[in-house]
């Protein structure tokens, strides 16, 4: 299985990095994992909502670069379903039986992400009604991740 995780935006605070590394370790032993930070747009100082669109619209079209036909995407989005751990391993377990071994969860920058990329994805899942820094959504999104593989072989997390 290959999984991507495409972010735009860069990592800066060590103790997340530090967190999602050791996720991304314990990952691999379950699949092939790849981080993909792509460049933010400027974000002018009170941006009219023409410029978050503009913004969005240059954001999603540097996403659309890293997707293939073949993925099965996830988008992350406030407006996607909430689910639980287990039906997050479910979700990954149903489009694995239906023929997809890539995987790309994409994670936008401050503004959020352009409506079509979010239209045009395999499944939209929100963790929150609340709203959470990209950079932290990250940390929370390797370990789900982690989370669905010892869930789907069956093998203790914590108890």
């Amino acid at each position: 299985m290959n999984i991507k995780i495409i972010c735009i935006g860069k990592l800066k605070e060590k103790y997340l990095t530090q967190g999602i590394d050791e996720y991304l370790k314990r990952i691999s032993k379950y699949a092939n994992i790849n981080i993909i930070e792509l460049p933010d747009e400027m974000i002018p100082d009170n941006p009219s909502e023409k410029e978050v669109l503009a913004i969005k619209n240059l954001e999603a079209q540097k996403i659309m670069k890293h997707i293939k036909p073949t993925d099965y995407v996830f988008t992350l989005d406030l407006r996607g379903k909430e689910l639980s751990s287990e039906q997050f391993a479910q979700k990954i377990t149903d489009a694995t039986v239906s023929g997809y071994s890539s995987f790309c969860f994409i994670i936008g920058g401050t503004v959020g992400l352009d409506d079509q990329l979010v239209t045009n994805s395999n499944f939209v899942i929100s963790f929150s009604k609340l709203t959470f820094p990209h950079q932290l959504i990250r940390l929370f999104l390797t370990e789900q991740i982690f989370r669905c593989f010892k869930i789907i072989n069956n093998e203790k997390y914590h108890w």
